[in-house]
């Protein structure tokens, strides 16, 4: 039995914008990555996906705010 898994695009990306939410806010990224809930997506050949991604969002000014993906702590 394979146990190896690997990340979806869309668990890529969510490291990337956890990435980029970190540089911008000069603030560290650990708590992020830690806090990423991953599930098997098998209809994606069983790679893994992240069920509370980071959130983009625009504000009324055109600016972006990222959120960590945890609605309980934004809103």
């Amino acid at each position: 039995m394979n146990n190896e898994m690997q990340l979806s695009d869309q668990a890529l990306g969510a490291v990337m914008m956890a990435l980029q939410k970190s540089l911008l806010q000069e603030s560290d990224i650990v708590p992020v990555l830690k806090g990423f809930k991953f599930v098997v997506d098998e209809s994606l050949s069983g790679e893994l996906v992240v069920k509370n991604p980071p959130l983009v969002r625009i504000d009324t000014d055109g600016h972006m705010i990222l959120n960590d993906g945890d609605e309980s702590k934004n809103d």
